[in-house]
């Protein structure tokens, strides 16, 4: 029934005897008892809200996916009963939204719902007025489980890809450095040592010595990507974080004549996050951006909020990302610089999506790119999946 019905109804409740009264109400009763056996039988959740988005209805299935009592909640704002639904796009005829949303209450699963507005049911399509909203809701939990698997698979093949990988970058300096090892023993076993042989001696403890950096970086990288650590996560001063970070590296910005400007965004909140691994990340990220710029260039960094989100963003003047190339860069072992692992970003990516946050880039070619690291404000009992990710 909607807001036409019963007004109609109202309008002519005076010229209906009071034994119909009863005997509508009788029937209307019986209706609603029979739609809601049918609507409690089915495994879909099901919700009905009015046009400010308060709850008339939950049938048993969505009440048992968010651990509610269905008729405390009748009369509740949606988005206080269940935090992270927001439905107020939905609004005219012909509008829907499809999402996927995650919930950690009472048992972890992942959620799709479907929202349609429902409207008057006036002849003309210009006049009908939105009268509430239905939800659907369907358990995938046991689809993207099953995807998880497969993700897991190619995830161990990667791993398979970056040992090879690995093998074939660390040869590489191992060959340099039995060349220059090579070479101080022949200046060693020569009678007497010169300057120039003295010069040639440091020249090739200085190769070495990098070689042995090389690999170690390499080492360092491949051991994150394989065996990432589990998150311990804290109350974290998000500002602080970040000027930590940028502290920690301004050395190797001034050195490269690199342009910093931080801009912190106030009354931040505390976030719950791995300060050492989210550190981690921010380093990768701030690295690529200094190293794509060369000798000189403008770095740009901001934290800002909303009500959901904390994000820092990274900008930079550098060459930018090929359009044709933006889809692979997380790949492990992708890599464009002559010496890098190609391990970086995909450590960067597994840290963030472990603290359930996202990345966005923006990017054209020649013309810098703008990293965005996005967090959730706080551990919420439901997270609303970006849309097309299924990782």
């Amino acid at each position: 029934m909607n807001a036409g019905f019963i007004g109609r109804l109202v309008e002519r409740i005076r010229f209906v005897e009071p034994d119909d009264i009863g005997h509508y109400l009788q029937i209307l009763s019986k209706e609603k008892g029979f739609l809601e056996t049918i609507f409690n039988a089915i495994l879909e959740g099901v919700i009905v809200t009015d046009p400010r988005d308060h709850i008339i209805y939950m049938n048993k299935a969505a009440c048992s996916f968010f651990g509610m009592n269905g008729a405390e909640h009748i009369g509740r704002s949606l988005a206080e009963a269940i935090p992270g639904l927001e439905l107020k796009s939905v609004a005219r005829p012909g509008d829907v939204m499809s999402r996927d949303l995650e919930v950690f209450y009472p048992e972890h699963r992942f959620l799709n719902f479907y929202v349609s507005p429902l409207m008057s049911d006036e002849k003309e399509l210009a006049q009908r007025e939105l009268v509430g909203r239905v939800i659907i809701l369907r358990d995938i939990t046991e689809e993207r489980l099953e995807t998880q698997e497969t993700i897991e698979s190619e995830r161990l093949s990667a791993v398979t890809l970056l040992a090879a990988g690995v093998a074939h970058e660390i040869g590489n300096p191992l060959n340099s450095l039995d060349i220059h090892l090579q070479l101080l023993e022949r200046c060693l076993n020569r009678p007497l040592i010169s300057k120039n042989d003295q010069k040639e001696l440091a020249d090739s403890v200085s190769v070495a010595r990098g070689e042995v950096r090389r690999l170690d970086q390499i080492i360092t990288q491949f051991l994150k990507a394989v065996r990432p650590a589990p998150l311990e996560c804290k109350p974290t001063d998000f500002n602080a974080l970040i000027l930590e970070t940028v502290d920690f590296l301004r050395n190797e910005v001034e050195d490269r004549g690199i342009i910093v400007d931080l801009f912190t965004g106030k009354d931040l909140p505390r976030v719950l996050l791995d300060p050492d691994q989210f550190r981690q990340a921010l380093y990768n990220v701030i690295r690529n951006s200094i190293q794509a710029m060369g000798s000189t260039g403008h770095l740009r960094i901001g934290t800002a909020c909303n009500d959901s989100h904390v994000w820092v963003s990274i900008g930079d003047t550098g060459g930018g990302i090929d359009p044709q190339k933006m889809g692979i860069i997380f790949q492990p072992y992708y890599t464009t610089k002559e010496n890098g692992s190609g391990l970086g970003l995909n450590i960067v990516q597994r840290i963030v999506r472990a603290h359930g946050g996202e990345i966005m880039i923006q990017s054209a070619q020649g013309q810098g790119m703008l990293f965005t690291i996005r967090l959730p404000r706080q551990e919420r009992r439901v997270r609303l999946l970006p849309i097309g990710i299924n990782s």
